[in-house]
């Protein structure tokens, strides 16, 4: 763990002895990569809406639901 700090303080030294500019370039990147990271599901699909339609039983094949599915996102 100690060895982490000595990184990070020597990561901080650089960053203090760069230009304004730069400075201004390193945390728009720090932002980006947290951003980026933020956007990536954290876990898997709970899918808790699986039997929901199981009461309409056999009436429908999947193909018809697809086609009623369609007709919807249509409107």
């Amino acid at each position: 763990m100690e060895k982490t700090k000595v990184k990070m303080k020597s990561v901080e030294e650089m960053i203090r002895e760069m230009p304004a500019e730069l400075r201004q370039e390193v945390e728009d990147f720090v932002h980006f990569i947290m951003e980026k990271r933020g956007r990536r599901p954290r876990s898997r699909p709970k899918l808790s809406w699986r039997g929901a339609l199981a009461n309409i039983g056999n009436r429908y094949t999947s193909v018809e639901l697809q086609h009623e599915i369609l007709k919807h996102w249509g409107s």
